[in-house]
């Protein structure tokens, strides 16, 4: 579902929490999350490649974000899209020095003047609770949404499909990657979530707080109904 685009009146305060648990059967968590508040920017990268480095891809795409955090310019959409494609780069030599493709899903989210902007690549998702229901705010880069898309399943078969776990686009698989964008307008009390599919495929349709007890429920439901692959998300509370 594609989020509204007006803009809404300026916003600054927000309130975040996040979580990264390697699950119930995982010995390694490959994913990580950007957690700045300060900067109206966070991020969830789920990296894939196992012992060949699926952490390292992921590690590489979140500090290339947390460089756009930390520097004293604005951060800025163009800033974002640069970042990414430097670290598509600097995961693509880990890869051919690996000798086997390693890579990184990726969601971010900017949200300054009461407006978000997110970006991705891969199947980490991006929702929007406002009155207490989940909406997705992006779209899966990967196979059973093509199938989906030219009606040969539908949702419910493609959440039980086999290749389920197979994506189409990512960081550090080519050497350019084509990150979506799209923006929406946010309002006093809406919450965002940025998560990977460890958590987005046990996610039901209620929306939540963004608070620690929120976080936990969240946490804790993804472990209960699956807990198969890692568990990784930041809820970002605005207004």
């Amino acid at each position: 579902m594609r989020l509204g685009l007006a803009r809404s009146q300026d916003i600054e305060a927000f309130r975040s929490v996040s979580r990264s648990h390697v699950g119930r059967v995982r010995q390694v968590n490959e994913d990580r999350v950007l957690d700045r508040p300060d900067r109206g920017l966070w991020a969830v990268a789920d990296g894939m490649g196992g012992h060949r480095g699926g952490d390292i891809a992921a590690e590489l795409a979140i500090a290339a974000l947390r460089g756009v955090a930390d520097a004293d310019s604005p951060v800025r959409g163009e800033a974002i899209l640069a970042a990414l494609e430097s670290a598509n780069g600097q995961i693509l030599a880990r890869s051919e020095a690996a000798g086997g493709v390693i890579g990184s899903t990726i969601v971010a989210l900017h949200v300054a003047e009461g407006e978000a902007q997110i970006f991705w690549a891969g199947d980490s998702r991006a929702y929007r609770a406002r009155d207490g229901r989940w909406e997705q705010a992006t779209r899966d880069h990967s196979l059973v949404q093509q199938l989906v898309d030219e009606g040969l399943i539908d949702r419910e078969q493609a959440r039980r499909h086999p290749q389920a776990h197979v994506i189409t686009r990512a960081l550090g698989v080519e050497g350019k990657v084509e990150v979506e964008r799209v923006s929406f307008a946010v309002e006093p009390g809406d919450v965002l979530l940025l998560c990977s599919d460890g958590l987005s495929r046990s996610l039901g349709g209620n929306g939540t707080g963004a608070d620690e007890q929120a976080a936990e429920r969240l946490l804790t439901e993804a472990l209960e109904k699956d807990g198969s692959d890692n568990i990784t998300f930041v809820l970002v509370g605005i207004g």
